[in-house]
């Protein structure tokens, strides 16, 4: 039975998202975990309207930078200006001190302003002139990217990747989820007709619960084993990192709590296994010249490490 509060936000955003019930329940997961989230799509498909669906029925200040070549890390996070009569520096907030910022088209920016997001997205600040900043809490970061090869992008670095919990993919509708959306929005914005399901109380009410949900130790180890087993796969250049099963762990939290659980069972941990771990291995060029991607190697890891049976 999914939590009432958790029901009235999911209510809300299919407002505006139609046919995707799986990505939405996924992506309030990684929120309630406290974790961030890449969407990867084609432009088009209602990445942004689903962020800011989000951020509308959990009551979270949004702030959205549409990243370019030309975007400057003084762009996401701020400046500083010089003090009055020669004082402390004061900081000028940029977009990322909001609840919810919404990183658009991530892959497009360079490098350096793609690492810009890195200390907030890890540590919950910015550090500008040698102080820190905390940012407001509750704090998400969902990010979209085109695919790879589309005009003007570049790969993400691993270890931004390694910063988002989920990789998730909304994908095109069907002829009648099409239907439904051209209906919806003939004439109207349906995120005008969002209405706030939760206070930013009741959201970090519901992190602070999802984070006391019991893992048995056995859930731990299976988690580990999974992660020992991508490293040592001669398939993968580089294998999950200790960041991948302790975001599997706090996902399938989010994922129990939803479900009305205190405790996760090994399903928690197979919902969310591929959304947590595709984006953050790396394939061996022979394995890919052979025609495998991360899923299909992955999977092979799943298939080999034995869960564990459960008494509860």
């Amino acid at each position: 039975m999914t939590q009432p509060k958790a029901l009235g936000i999911i209510n809300e955003v299919r407002k505006t998202i139609v046919g995707k019930d799986t990505v939405v329940c996924k992506t309030l997961m990684a929120i309630i975990a406290g974790g961030h989230i890449l969407l990867e799509d084609n432009p088009g498909v209602g990445k942004t309207t689903m962020a800011l669906a989000f951020s509308k029925a959990m009551s979270m200040r949004f702030s959205r930078v549409q990243f370019t070549p030309e975007t400057m890390p003084s762009d996401v996070v701020g400046y500083s200006v010089p003090g009055r009569e020669g004082g402390k520096p004061e900081y000028r907030p940029g977009p990322i001190m909001s609840h919810m910022f919404l990183a658009d088209e991530i892959n497009r920016t360079s490098a350096k302003t793609q690492s810009a997001l890195l200390e907030a997205m890890e540590e919950g600040q910015v550090t500008m002139d040698g102080a820190s900043y905390r940012l407001p809490k509750p704090y998400t970061v969902i990010a979209t990217q085109n695919p790879l090869g589309t005009a003007g992008t570049q790969p993400l670095p691993e270890s931004q990747l390694d910063r988002f919990m989920l990789r998730l993919s909304i994908g095109y509708p069907t002829a009648e989820q099409e239907i439904d959306i051209l209906r919806q929005t003939e004439g109207s914005r349906p995120l005008e007709n969002i209405s706030p399901a939760a206070t930013l109380d009741e959201v970090a009410q519901m992190r602070a619960e999802a984070a006391t949900v019991h893992v048995a130790d056995d859930l731990y180890r299976y988690v580990a084993d999974l992660c020992t087993a991508t490293r040592e796969d001669p398939s993968l250049r580089l294998g999950a990192s200790p960041r991948a099963g302790q975001a599997l762990i706090r996902a399938s939290r989010a994922s129990a709590w939803m479900g009305g659980r205190d405790y996760i069972v090994p399903a928690d941990i197979h919902l969310l296994f591929f959304d947590v771990m595709c984006h953050r291995v790396v394939l061996e060029p022979q394995a890919r010249l052979g025609g495998s991607d991360a899923r299909s190697v992955l999977e092979g890891t799943l298939s080999r490490v034995a869960a564990p049976k459960l008494l509860r």
